[in-house]
């Protein structure tokens, strides 16, 4: 019997990527596809709870970098903030190594929490990938010491728990790329600030730019790698579209309803092309329509990525008031965590979690 499981699927893509090829999904017909997004659509709806996870190379710097801490209370923006150069940041991978991650007990964590889905960053603005590439040596497997591919163990954890899976990646900034995103378009469409979110201080400003080559040589193949790789996905969440074009979004909706049908996809690919709306951080929409889907993303205290310096934590009541609100309005809500460079969740967050659980039971 064909083995249909996330394990086959995974053991399938591997085999085939290893032959050169990318792996292949039953093609639905459009009714079969429009079938398979509604019946996500309803999931989504009902689920209302979630788990995201910012993990990656930043959690070894916890916010601080040759002493000093990040202009940016956002932990994963150490690079960016602190102008790292790059091959001080990428050298953070020899150093990689968690030893004590154990993706089973976050999920069990988020199970008894409630939660009904999990988003991991599978790459995040500093371009590191949390999983092994093809279009990308500067990943988990070939760049550093622990050589284990975190997305497949944290898909696998997820079969195990009965959590549904979710991606999120880094569309439009890429700071290992000189052509990776950040500045306004030319359409004039940047809708997320001025400022220049690309690696300047690697690149000049005013260098051969062309945000194509980043997206055609490593955004697009990395998006199928994530779509063709890791089983069924409930939804991919994209992040901060501000070079990014109307048709190159159009491009990655395109590739997401052809390897995934039933894949949702969230309001920050961009252009309203999303299948729900996601308002900015730690906020909650405002206005709502009737039958359409929202979700909420928040932090535990003030930074997404792992920063031990912050140790403004909300409070059990404070969270729970926050899930009950966004329910009140049809929002689901998704929780951070922001693990130690050992794989660890931080112990208030453990204890949020676990203060979650007991008000469930």
């Amino acid at each position: 019997m064909k083995d249909l499981s996330r394990r086959g699927f995974i053991g399938g893509a591997a085999a085939a990527l290893a032959a050169g090829c990318a792996s292949t999904r039953p093609v639905l017909d459009a009714a079969a596809s429009s079938a398979a997004l509604d019946a996500t659509r309803k999931w989504f709806k009902e689920a209302q709870f979630g788990m995201m996870a910012h993990w990656g190379l930043y959690t070894l710097l916890g916010g601080e970098w040759n002493g000093k801490p990040g202009v940016r209370a956002y932990g994963e923006w150490i690079q960016w903030g602190n102008r790292i150069p790059m091959k001080d940041y990428a050298a953070l991978a020899k150093a990689f190594n968690p030893i004590l991650f154990d993706p089973l007990d976050w999920m069990k964590r988020a199970r008894d929490a409630g939660m009904k889905y999990f988003v991991l960053t599978s790459k995040h603005h500093d371009g590191f990938a949390l999983y092994r590439s093809k279009a990308s040596k500067y990943n988990v497997v070939d760049a550093t010491p622990f050589k284990r591919d975190i997305v497949e163990e944290v898909a696998e954890a997820c079969d195990k728990t009965g959590i549904k899976l979710g991606l999120y990646y880094s569309q439009d900034l890429d700071w290992s790329e000189k052509d990776g995103g950040g500045k306004k378009n030319e359409a004039g469409l940047k809708s997320w600030g001025n400022e220049d979110w690309r690696n300047t201080w690697d690149w000049p400003a005013d260098r051969d730019y062309d945000f194509s080559r980043y997206f055609e040589n490593k955004c697009k193949p990395q998006v199928e790698e994530i779509l063709t790789q890791y089983g069924d996905l409930c939804l991919i969440w994209f992040d901060v579209p501000s070079t990014i074009l109307p048709e190159q979004c159009k491009e990655l909706k395109q590739m997401v309803r052809k390897f995934q049908p039933g894949c949702l996809i969230n309001g920050r690919l961009g252009y309203d092309l999303g299948d729900y709306s996601t308002p900015g951080d730690n906020m909650i929409a405002d206005k709502t329509t009737e039958g359409a889907l929202y979700e909420t993303v928040g932090t535990m205290n003030d930074s997404w990525g792992y920063r031990p310096t912050d140790t403004n934590y909300k409070s059990v009541k404070t969270i729970l008031d926050i899930k009950a609100k966004c329910a009140s309005i049809g929002s689901n809500y998704m929780l951070n965590i922001g693990p130690d460079p050992l794989g660890r969740i931080p112990v208030p967050g453990i204890n949020i979690l676990e203060g979650i659980a007991k008000a469930r039971s």
